[in-house]
């Protein structure tokens, strides 16, 4: 039987709890469960399944101590959002980063403190930064 390859994007419910991961760093199903936003309302059971999905994907380890599973993120989130956005970017804009940036400056409604975040960032990456 030939073996599935594991999916390289999370699902909203998986993202949701990987930001958890990321944030906590490493943690229990319950601990996960008290972090997520009060009116969530989700089972211990349904949260235990979403992170073991997560582990078998790959994008979470566990380690069992005593009667707990412990879960931690198997990939950074900044690595996990370069992905995304590469992802974004050939599909959904031609492969053509420079149109994501625009689409994201001409429609998002930025304020000018966002604007000027975002010179900052290209003039550093530009190397004409003044730091």
């Amino acid at each position: 039987m030939k073996a599935r390859k594991k999916p390289e994007f999370l699902t909203e419910v998986e993202l949701e709890f990987m930001n958890q991961l990321w944030i906590l760093g490493e943690a229990s199903v319950r601990e996960v469960l008290g972090n997520l936003a009060p009116d969530r309302n989700l089972a211990y059971t349904s949260a235990a399944t979403i992170l073991r999905i997560l582990n078998d994907k790959g994008f979470a380890t566990s380690t069992k101590r005593g009667k707990t599973y412990y879960y931690r993120p198997a990939l950074a989130k900044d690595a996990y959002q370069t992905r995304s956005l590469q992802n974004l970017s050939a599909k959904l804009f031609d492969d053509a980063p420079a149109q994501l940036v625009a689409r994201l400056v001409d429609d998002a409604g930025l304020s000018s403190e966002a604007l000027e975040e975002i010179r900052a960032l290209l003039d550093r990456r530009l190397g004409n930064g003044t730091d």
